[in-house]
């Protein structure tokens, strides 16, 4: 399976028609879309376009709940609990952020902890939006267990991504990564494509190294064992305890200080996932001169950009740079989406009863992929 290009408008207007037909309004469509663009665009396709039919699931399941409305359950001065009730992840997630950044605003920190919520996509979505009005932000979530922890066989904790992002000259810092080695999405994009998994990342329900993505994949799914390694592998030689530990932090965040479904119980009930995540806001004037504290980062990230390179390397990135890189390249050339995951769309407009054809004018479907229905 290949890749099709697709401009931003195009896949823009698909995912407003898309959203909108589930029902969601105009602001909350909105807010929705341009989280899984964002993610396609800096570049991270494990959750754009692609995790669209799991909303799409979720939804069937009942395990979203698109009416719900997130709730303020404590509250103080500086923090905040919200129950999300089991509602759009993306939309809870925004109302928390927002809220944390209120009340950094008015404090100088924000620290806001929601249980019962679902998937929310990109981490670093949360972050930017406090970084994008001069704080610093952060932003984690708990999911469905799939990291298995140093010496164990059995998927105990999410991928549990962490996200800080703070404002910088010329490109602002962006720091969004899983406590994985991978995310479960990279799985899901590497089954897509059919290829094993490279080494170092997964295991089997054995608790031994596996490349077979279909088969991690389903016993995640299962429960039968195995999953994806901490950041540092399955050893703690590699540093697999320190992986182990950052999720742990994440968990502490969102569904400890929530009182919230840990990552092990994540998933397993009919009704709603309990997914539960964590936001934090800091404004640098606590510090001092804010103006002082981001043009004295600016000069520590050009100073890293400047440093000596290994040999046969080009460029030293600070991160978020990448993303501003490639946010521009796809904004001017085309959004890459693969063949699997057009088949799903395909599969999703048949179920909405929208018009697949009129979006994606002479695309053809793969009638090989193992993800055609052949409902068209």
């Amino acid at each position: 399976m290949g890749y099709v290009k697709w401009s931003y408008d195009t896949l823009n207007t698909f995912c407003h028609d898309v959203f909108r037909k589930f029902g969601f309004n105009e602001e909350e469509t909105n807010i929705i879309k341009d989280v899984l663009l964002t993610a396609d665009l800096y570049g991270i396709e494990s959750h754009g376009m692609q995790r669209m039919v799991r909303y799409d699931k979720g939804i069937e399941k009942g395990t979203i709940h698109p009416d719900a409305k997130p709730e303020v359950v404590f509250e103080t001065p500086v923090s905040a609990v919200i129950d999300g009730h089991d509602g759009m992840g993306q939309l809870i997630s925004h109302f928390a952020m927002e809220k944390a950044i209120e009340k950094a605003k008015k404090t100088g920190v924000g620290f806001v902890s929601v249980r019962n919520s679902n998937h929310f996509g990109i981490a670093g979505y949360y972050a930017e939006m406090a970084s994008k009005q001069g704080l610093l932000g952060m932003a984690c979530t708990n999911s469905e267990a799939i990291m298995v922890p140093t010496f164990g066989r059995k998927a105990m904790l999410g991928s549990n991504p962490i996200a800080v992002a703070m404002p910088a000259e010329p490109y602002p810092f962006l720091f969004d990564c899983s406590t994985t080695v991978v995310t479960r999405g990279k799985l899901e994009m590497y089954n897509k494509m059919g290829k094993p998994l490279p080494q170092g990342w997964a295991l089997g329900a054995n608790g031994q190294e596996s490349t077979d993505a279909p088969d991690v994949l389903a016993n995640i799914v299962a429960k039968k064992g195995g999953g994806i390694m901490p950041l540092g592998g399955n050893k703690e030689v590699n540093g697999s305890h320190k992986g182990y530990g950052y999720g742990m932090l994440c968990e502490i965040f969102s569904s400890i200080f929530s009182m919230g479904v840990t990552s092990d119980k994540c998933c397993t009930f009919k009704d709603k996932t309990g997914i539960c995540h964590g936001f934090a806001a800091i404004d640098p004037a606590i510090f001092g001169n804010a103006d002082d504290i981001r043009a004295h980062f600016s000069e520590y990230l050009e100073t890293l950009r400047q440093s000596p390179k290994a040999e046969g390397a080009e460029q030293i990135y600070t991160h978020g740079e990448k993303e501003v890189f490639a946010e521009k390249e796809r904004r001017e050339n085309g959004i890459p989406v693969n063949d699997n995951t057009m088949v799903e769309l395909a599969n999703l407009c048949n179920y909405l009863k929208v018009d697949f054809g009129s979006y994606f004018k002479g695309y053809e479907l793969p009638k090989d992929s193992k993800f055609f229905s052949g409902n068209y």
